[in-house]
């Protein structure tokens, strides 16, 4: 689910998306798209403390297979005014990830308990985002476990390797 601009009541077919299909296939959630997956879920969505749009931030994660080949510590890049509220995490999500850069914490990654579900605050597509193309191969990799007849054709190079993953995985 792809990222913004606006809020996630104004993301078009996103909640919807996300409330037929999670279970069906796996769904990643960058920026808005993460948003929407914890309003979808019962969270609040509220203003950050601070609007963030082409900003680096220090993030810290503990341990999910999102970040598998990740250290635990790395710089992100944002492009956001709004976060999923600390306070409103409902129990069927987990924070998997925080800003982790001397300020007040902020979400920076959720995932569902039960489904494979996950959400991104900051965009790892993003050039100055250090390991953002580890953090969507691992999720292909993730959606290659929970639906391995699912036809993923793609090809990622990062740190001299090539990845392809088909049916043949």
């Amino acid at each position: 689910i792809s990222p913004g601009p606006c809020t996630p009541n104004e993301s078009g077919v996103s909640l919807e998306v996300i409330r037929q299909f999670a279970g069906i296939i796996p769904i990643m959630g960058v920026c808005l798209g993460h948003q929407a997956i914890g309003q979808v879920f019962g969270a609040t969505v509220t203003n950050a403390l601070q609007v963030r749009h082409g900003k680096l931030s220090g993030v810290k994660h503990y341990g999910d297979r999102l970040f598998t080949n990740i250290p635990q510590q790395f710089v992100v890049t944002r492009y956001h005014s709004l976060v999923i509220d600390p306070a409103s995490i409902p129990d069927c999500l987990q924070v998997i990830a925080w800003t982790d850069d001397g300020e007040t914490p902020e979400i920076m990654a959720v995932k569902h308990k039960d489904l494979p579900v996950w959400g991104v605050q900051y965009h790892p597509e993003s050039l100055l985002t250090e390991y953002g193309h580890q953090v969507l191969l691992n999720f292909l990799l993730l959606a290659k476990v929970v639906s391995p007849d699912a036809d993923i054709n793609c090809v990622s190079e990062f740190n001299g390797q090539s990845v392809t993953l088909n049916n043949a995985m």
